[in-house]
């Protein structure tokens, strides 16, 4: 994963949960006592975030700090959806080749 990629997941997510909390950037901003500009730049991938703040920030957001960087959180129900039956699909057919394998072994 690049460096800008990270960066996009984790600026996405905050907006995201800030939104979710019916928050606005001034609210937010206030609450971790940084300026409105700075956590705009951060919403948009600008400007990075100390690991204090961050830990602040997913308190006053009611979540964990590991949920700022969960690239899922962009996804909607149905695109999850399409990717666990697609994981699954693709699992039952690895499964199926390594029994084939096992029993060609045998």
């Amino acid at each position: 994963m690049e460096e800008w990629e990270l960066r996009r997941i984790l600026s996405g997510n905050i907006k995201r949960f800030r939104q979710k909390n019916n928050m606005s950037q001034m609210t937010l901003a206030g609450k971790l006592d940084i300026s409105t500009n700075f956590l705009s730049d951060i919403e948009r991938s600008k400007a990075w975030l100390s690991p204090c703040t961050l830990v602040r920030l997913a308190s006053a957001l009611n979540i964990e700090p590991y949920e700022l960087f969960r690239a899922d959180s962009f996804l909607s129900n149905t695109e999850k959806d399409i990717l666990t039956q697609y994981a699954d699909d693709n699992l039952k057919a690895v499964l199926s080749v390594f029994n084939r394998m096992r029993e060609n072994n045998q």
